[in-house]
């Protein structure tokens, strides 16, 4: 069976670089131990192996398709892998006993995620999504509605989903016009639609509970007058039975790819007797939602960060097979062709890939777990460790999705004309992971949030603790007398940002604020760059200490010199590119904030 990821990179990142097993010294986690918490990974591999992979190329030939009548249809798998994913909790793994879950890290259950992600990413997102669907309605909901939707959420009967964009709206979910009125009866009558809504509607499951934001009537203009509801496509009865709830899947949306995962178009009240169920308090629906779109953010950075992991395991084990060509210092043309991975550009190609798959992945696991510390933690630590998360998600689903593209596309080149075909799969892997920097918010609303908003908040504090918090590892790589090099041009590289982020403050303190978030974007692509040097000289630290213990095996050596190496040509081919967007940033000519729409022509 082909690779599409490595457990020995996985082990590495959960328990020498980010230190899984300190976790259970929590109490919510501390029903586990490391050998147990590896078990549960290598079951999820398992059923990823059996269930999943074999069908990867199968639900792209066979995408999910509208009826025409209310109905998608999709691959018989895919109900045999919600059901087989749901029987192991991998979509309740996370919650906590009381709502019926094994309380597991948010690490070890992402890890099992990345795991299906790497293996077929369309399937993977059901999965999710019903997962952050029953953690809001957990968080937010009342009794009666967690003993309702929460149960057959998690035994993969019932589908959650997110009902959040609208056709007049798009990202803008302050203009969303989807209304609520209120009944005697407790319930809401909603009426509107929604585009864009993963997992909407197919076979696999017997009903869906979308997650709605709707305005209530009367209710205050913006996002201040936004308010969540539950709104179950059959509305269940007291007697257990299920009524149409004037749910109507108006299209499925075919993509360039993620062809197996369903994408529709929703229509609610046609029929004026669509009912919905107010969570929480009115008009706190966006700020309720937030919790499973930062959750989503994340997870979306991570699944970009899969793919390109499966696309850089596929093209490395082609470039290791594949014989063609000679070096340029063989003078022989009767010598036998090369492996293709001995030439240098093939191996720039790679290497890459490598650095760009593995980093991104390693700061996955730093999110997953500063979301588990702020779970298991109070007072003035547990607002530190939110404000760094909070900092860190943009830039994780940004860098990931938009250089795991890059990846996915060297993928192909690497395989040359093979690689646009459909007999290999990296073109494919390609197709899916460009929806990545579009998921949760583009590239650009990702970019607005991270200097707009999370740079800014608490006059600077999150980016202050970031710093600190790399500055603390550049003293742990310092004890390694080859790591110094590295140490001093990544803390040049947080000084440059430093400088950069004064600069740009001016215009702030002058009423600037389109000057000051023209260029966002490439703040963040400068800020992922030094995020991702960080991770990978973390990577290397660890590496070097056990290349320098006494006991170590002579059989892990080439791994660790592997992740020092790829360490050395992050910070040769990749980490430059920030100081060149430091240099944009730092040019005084505005170029993209003008008001001329003649200079288009």
């Amino acid at each position: 069976m082909a690779k599409y990821t490595s457990m020995e990179f996985l082990r590495f990142i959960l328990f020498e670089v980010h230190h899984v097993e300190t976790l259970f010294e929590y109490e919510k986690f501390s029903h586990l131990d490391s050998e147990q918490a590896w078990m549960i990974v290598e079951s999820a591999k398992q059923l990823a192996d059996q269930e999943m992979f074999p069908y990867f190329k199968i639900l792209d030939e066979n995408p999910a398709s509208y009826d025409g009548k209310g109905g998608v249809k999709t691959h018989p798998q895919l109900k045999k892998i919600i059901q087989g994913a749901a029987a192991q909790s991998w979509i309740g793994g996370s919650a906590k006993f009381e709502h019926g879950g094994l309380q597991l890290p948010e690490m070890i259950f992402n890890t099992g995620h990345h795991i299906f992600q790497s293996a077929n990413n369309s399937v993977q997102g059901y999965l999710g999504l019903s997962t952050g669907s029953a953690d809001l309605i957990n968080s937010f909901g009342n009794q009666l509605q967690i003993e309702t939707y929460v149960p057959p959420i998690y035994e993969g009967r019932w589908q959650g989903t997110m009902a959040l964009t609208e056709p007049q709206a798009g990202s803008s979910l302050s203009d969303i016009s989807t209304s609520a009125k209120s009944t005697e009866n407790g319930y809401y009558l909603v009426k509107g639609q929604k585009i864009f809504i993963s997992g909407g509607q197919h076979e696999a499951v017997e009903n869906f509970v979308h997650l709605t934001l709707a305005r209530i009537e009367g209710a205050p203009a913006g996002v201040k007058g936004i308010s969540l509801f539950i709104i179950p496509k059959y509305r269940p009865e007291k007697d257990g039975s299920l009524t149409y709830n004037d749910v109507y899947c108006a299209g499925d949306f075919q993509k360039m790819g993620q062809r197996g995962y369903a994408t529709t178009h929703l229509s609610f009240g046609d029929n004026d007797d669509c009912r919905a169920y107010l969570v929480g308090e009115p008009h706190k629906g966006l700020s309720y939602m937030f919790q499973m779109m930062n959750g989503a953010r994340i997870s979306v950075g991570q699944c970009a960060a899969s793919v390109a992991m499966a696309a850089f395991q596929s093209s490395l084990q082609y470039c290791l097979e594949r014989p063609q060509g000679r070096s340029a210092s063989e003078k022989d043309p009767t010598k036998s062709p090369t492996l293709i991975i001995n030439h240098a550009d093939v191996q720039r190609m790679l290497f890459t890939q490598k650095s760009i798959a593995e980093g991104s992945l390693s700061l996955a696991m730093e999110c997953n777990k500063l979301y588990d510390q702020v779970n298991g933690s109070s007072g003035e630590v547990k607002e530190n460790l939110l404000l760094l998360l909070e900092l860190l998600t943009p830039i994780v689903k940004t860098y990931a999705s938009e250089q795991g593209s890059r990846s996915a596309s060297l993928a192909i080149q690497t395989l040359g004309g093979y690689g646009f075909t459909t007999d290999f799969p990296v073109q494919q892997h390609y197709r899916d992971l460009k929806i990545m920097s579009l998921y949760e918010g583009t590239t650009g609303i990702q970019s607005l949030d991270l200097l707009g908003r999370k740079v800014t908040m608490q006059n600077g504090k999150a980016i202050k603790l970031l710093m600190n918090s790399i500055e603390n590892d550049l003293k742990s790589s310092l004890h390694f007398e080859t790591l110094i090099p590295y140490c001093t041009t990544l803390s040049n590289e947080l000084k440059r940002m430093e400088r950069v982020l004064e600069n740009l403050s001016r215009y702030l303190q002058k009423g600037e604020v389109e000057r000051y978030l023209s260029d966002a974007t490439v703040f963040m692509e400068m800020a992922g760059y030094i995020i991702i040097a960080w991770q990978w000289l973390k990577m290397a630290s660890v590496s070097a200490e056990k290349i320098s213990e006494s006991d170590f095996k002579s059989n892990s050596q080439s791994f660790y010199k592997g992740k020092i190496h790829t360490m050395e040509f992050f910070f040769k081919y990749e980490l430059p590119h920030a100081e060149a967007c430091a240099k944009t940033l730092e040019d005084l000519h505005t170029l993209t904030n003008v008001k001329n729409q003649e200079l288009f022509h």
